[in-house]
């Protein structure tokens, strides 16, 4: 019984001893993994506007779920609706008249 004791007191010891090096890694700044995120041209001119997904997908009349397909790039907009983003991204005015 002992040996099981030993074994799991050594193996809690190591798990303690491996997360307080993480922690002065993550204390150091030295990261493991860094992700990077790149915005498309949609959320870029969503956001340009200063407009909720609701609001902006109801500027350009098509539903919130085709932006969020749009926005996580799983579809693309057609050539029409890429013109529309495309003037609401140079001009998030011109979008947010539009709703008025």
């Amino acid at each position: 019984m002992t040996t099981r004791k030993t074994k799991a007191t050594s193996s809690a010891e190591e798990l303690g001893l491996k997360l307080l090096q993480s922690v002065r890694e993550m204390k150091a700044r030295k990261f493991g993994r860094v992700t990077q995120v790149t915005v498309n041209e949609v959320v870029e001119a969503r956001q340009s506007t200063g407009m909720s997904q609701a609001e902006f997908a109801s500027a350009l009349h098509i539903s919130k779920r085709t932006l969020q397909e749009w926005e996580q790039g799983r579809r693309s907009p057609s050539g029409a609706a890429q013109a529309l983003v495309r003037i609401a991204k140079r001009h998030p005015e011109v979008l947010r008249e539009a709703l008025a």
